[in-house]
């Protein structure tokens, strides 16, 4: 579902202890660092600025490959003196396999380890995300203008949430009403095509450009992306690495 999620952080080394000592617990290894971001897969950190403050609001949840690496993951957690946002058991209000726990990491996000929540794609390690909208009606719509350019479905949309998932195994993707969650980047794959329409549409429909599509040969030739901000001013993108 997801191409990278990165999130900014005012204390690297702090955030990076945090997510390496965790993740590890979930077999979740990094997969590149350099001296901008730290990578796990699809996710990412790199350091707040001035201009770009720290992510905050966010709930990101992790796919666990058993219970037991959940328990491990919140223990790792707590050993290494983590608050604790929910300790390992069943969460029969998400579905009837689901069993998680949940930490809070450095800049106060919520951090879940999960097993038996939505199929995912093999390699994937992010299993969904919670943003905290404010004002989900206005959101929403945002969300589902972009969706087929996206590669999402509106899965349900009830008063107090909205979830959309990927088109195929790739976890969940959901907005809820709260103190908004701020500074995120979000990236979905897609296709040349896709980057245009993604961007087109939400210009056309009102939504503020980050950056026009075309390719951004700094993270590699062919990388051609196109992004806009939601209606809380997080930077959406849409990427084909692939463009020849």
């Amino acid at each position: 579902m997801f191409d990278h999620v990165m999130i900014r952080v005012a204390d690297r080394s702090a955030s990076e202890r945090f997510f390496a000592t965790v993740l590890a617990a979930l077999g979740i290894d990094v997969t590149r660092r350099t001296d901008r971001v730290v990578v796990w897969h699809e996710f990412m950190l790199t350091e707040a600025d001035e201009k770009h403050p720290a992510t905050t609001g966010l709930h990101i949840g992790f796919v666990a490959p058993s219970r037991e690496r959940v328990a491990d993951f919140w223990q790792a957690g707590i050993d290494a003196g983590h608050i604790d946002a929910g300790s390992p058991g069943p969460r029969p209000q998400y579905g009837e396999h689901y069993y998680a726990a949940a930490l809070r990491d450095p800049s106060g996000n919520s951090v879940e380890a999960v097993h038996g929540g939505a199929p995912h794609r093999d390699g994937g390690v992010v299993e969904h995300l919670t943003l905290s909208v404010s004002d989900l009606a206005v959101a929403s719509a945002f969300y589902r203008r972009i969706a087929d350019s996206v590669g999402i479905t509106l899965l349900e949309e009830r008063p107090e949430r909205t979830t959309f998932a990927a088109e195929g195994p790739g976890g969940s993707f959901s907005l809820v009403p709260g103190d908004p969650t701020a500074n995120l980047h979000l990236a979905f794959p897609g296709s040349e095509d896709s980057v245009r329409r993604f961007h087109a549409d939400s210009v056309a429909a009102g939504y503020r450009s980050n950056g026009e599509p075309g390719e951004r040969a700094q993270y590699h030739p062919g990388y051609y992306a196109a992004f806009v901000l939601d209606p809380d001013g997080n930077n959406i993108e849409v990427v084909d690495h692939r463009r020849s």
